[in-house]
């Protein structure tokens, strides 16, 4: 268990520094000076990040004795910038 929490905290750390990127670097880039490339770059690893997010937190939602009420803030970190640091901060 102590290595797929580990997986997991990497995931969460990863997925916010892809959303962050995404953000503040890509989509000004993309919209400001018309160059969308970053957009489409970052924009895969983010939803890949997402997506493994997602399922991690589900899939620890037992092991880690997690309740409805914690899983459902973990998930909706997800879309929030610097939510998934709060989440690797306080649940993991």
């Amino acid at each position: 268990m102590k290595k797929e929490k580990k997986l997991f905290k990497w995931v969460s750390i990863l997925e916010g520094i892809s959303f962050l990127l995404l953000l503040f670097i890509a989509m000004p880039l993309k919209y400001i000076f018309d160059s969308p490339m970053m957009v489409e770059q970052v924009g895969m690893a983010h939803g890949v990040l997402f997506i493994a997010y997602v399922l991690g937190a589900v899939l620890l939602f037992k092991p880690l004795n997690w309740n409805y009420k914690e899983l459902f803030i973990i998930l909706g970190c997800s879309l929030i910038p610097f939510g998934p640091f709060y989440v690797e901060k306080k649940y993991l």
